[in-house]
């Protein structure tokens, strides 16, 4: 139901503005009791400001169409283009034109329908008649079929379209502004389909553009183009006289094609292609057996990698060996997000493989803490770790929030996470995926390496070797969505000693190679705090005369 404001004092208009609702940068018309109006998205702000709302603008005028058909000289439109769309104009007293009458036919274009009424000195507009049951404006100038159509934002970009191409192409404007274009093409999508090429011409501006790319995907797979021009509408190019650029603008529109949708001929193709060969990659530790040479070099830039581990296999020593080792052996920083550890903990491991001493073992009177300082100022003054102070879990999106800031905020070029059971404690795999799907966003945009430490379920207890990608706990979206996925394994029931401290890794995807399998071997040297590449336990056994 239309609202009254009878009430209202009257009030002239004083300018035009931006619209907060729709963001048109000028299609908001502020009046002299501060009400507002946008013409563009109907939007109405009371003077007190006391509320803002849609279709509020007062009731329906009786249909208008008054004045004579002339040329609308000071916008260069021609007698010929206004007797096509049967535009007319009223005067003044001067003999200047006072308003425009832009009138909307029925779908079928037999009858006026409605009209927009154009204030020429104030530049706002009212609608008179039922435009709801309109079809575009100049739609019934123009019968189905053909090879070009232009749509614009407004009914002067119509007539200004039509102009320049000396009413050669059929050029129709949307009725209700951009927040509307979805549902204007819509009603009249038969129509529209009808003609081979479709040019969207929308205004230069944030709504124009966010319009236009919502209107695209409603044609036929490349029927629709989008025209963008030097100025801000079709009009100003055509006031000034910039004939010859809107149309090399306009032939230059580019056809849609859906997000993500490339053609080989497309140069970014190829460039895409040859950044493959250039990838700066992040070498893993040395003792991690082949890894290096099974993935090209390590972890490329913009990846995620999962490591996924039994319990108590010593993933944790495996994952300060992995930062040591990145840290050693490139520049990259490194943001660590270890939630099962404080950061105290935290600085020792990483201190104890650091200076390859086993701090922990240490008793606290025996412990050199001057040299331990000394090695920790190194660390430090190199600016390339950086640590998340807490243990325990954390809501998904605050942690991930926290980890954007490690990338974005602290340039982190690569970001370990252990474990992913911590972060996301939900057993609801939609959360895991939602996780998941973020975390391979911020590697792709950002360029950050990425690498997820995961539990595994209860391994095999006659082969606990036999592990898959598939036995990694939670969503399978965790190896969907990863790049590499790395398994470690250990016998912790053998009696053989040598055989119990030994983990296997293993390679089971690896998207830029293809390469999998074991990898090789990792042991534990407790006064060291290290990982050493080593045999696979029978092959020492077989090669060794000691006694395991």
């Amino acid at each position: 139901m239309a609202k009254d404001y009878s009430d209202r004092p009257e009030s002239h208009f004083i300018r035009h503005g931006p619209c907060a609702t729709c963001g048109s940068s000028d299609a908001n018309a502020i009046y002299s009791d501060n009400h507002q109006v946008c013409f563009a998205c109907d939007a109405y702000v009371h003077g007190d400001s006391s509320y803002t709302s849609h279709t509020s603008k007062p009731k329906t005028r009786p249909l208008e169409m008054t004045g004579t058909i002339t040329a609308i000289q000071d916008r260069r439109i021609s007698l010929d283009v206004c007797k096509r769309y049967g535009v007319t104009t009223e005067h003044d007293a001067s003999g200047n034109i006072s308003k425009h009458h832009y009138p909307y036919h029925s779908q079928d274009g037999s009858t006026v329908v409605g009209t927009k009424v154009r204030n020429v000195a104030t530049k706002d507009f009212y609608a008179t008649g039922d435009l709801g049951s309109a079809g575009l404006f100049g739609q019934q100038s123009f019968a189905a079929g053909g090879k070009y159509i232009t749509i614009t934002e407004g009914e002067l970009d119509a007539l200004a379209v039509n102009e320049m191409f000396d009413g050669k192409w059929p050029a129709v404007s949307i009725r209700s502004g951009s927040s509307a274009a979805v549902k204007d093409i819509k009603a009249s999508l038969e129509y529209l389909e009808t003609f081979d090429n479709v040019v969207i011409c929308f205004d230069t501006d944030e709504a124009g553009i966010k319009a236009a790319q919502a209107v695209l995907p409603l044609f036929s797979p490349r029927k629709a183009k989008v025209c963008t021009l030097t100025l801000k509408d079709a009009s100003d190019m055509l006031k000034a006289n910039k004939v010859r650029e809107f149309t090399r603008c306009w032939w230059d529109a580019k056809a849609f094609k859906p997000e993500g949708v490339v053609s080989l001929g497309d140069e970014e193709v190829w460039d895409k292609f040859l950044k493959r060969g250039t990838e700066e990659v992040t070498p893993l530790p040395a003792s991690f057996g082949k890894l290096n040479a099974m993935m090209n070099g390590g972890i490329a830039a913009g990846e995620v990698t999962v490591i996924g581990a039994l319990t108590s296999i010593g993933k944790t020593t495996m994952v300060y060996n992995l930062v040591h080792g990145m840290y050693a052996e490139s520049a990259k920083k490194i943001g660590c997000v270890f939630l099962e550890a404080d950061v105290g903990e935290t600085v020792e491991k990483l201190l104890s493989v650091y200076m390859g001493t086993n701090i922990s073992d240490i008793p606290n009177k025996d412990r050199d803490y001057n040299l331990y300082h000394e090695k920790y100022d190194e660390m430090a003054n190199s600016d390339k770790l950086h640590i998340l102070d807490h243990q325990g879990a954390l809501e998904s999106d605050e942690l991930f929030a926290k980890m954007q800031y490690l990338v974005k905020g602290l340039d982190c070029d690569i970001i370990i996470l252990d474990p992913l059971q911590a972060a996301v404690t939900s057993n609801d795999n939609g959360v895991i995926d939602a996780f998941m799907d973020k975390c391979l966003k911020l590697a792709k945009n950002t360029g950050v390496s990425i690498i997820i430490i995961s539990h595994m379920r209860k391994p095999n207890a006659r082969d606990p070797h036999d592990i898959g990608e598939y036995d990694l706990k939670g969503s399978g979206s965790i190896n969907q969505i990863a790049f590499n996925t790395i398994l470690l394994s250990r016998d912790k029931m053998t009696e053989d000693e040598y055989a119990r401290n030994c983990t296997q890794v293993q390679l089971v995807k690896c998207r830029r190679t293809g390469r999998t399998g074991v990898a090789g071997w990792l042991f534990y040297e407790n006064n060291t705090s290290r990982l050493v590449a080593t045999q696979a336990p029978e092959i020492k056994k077989a090669n060794s005369h000691d006694d395991f």
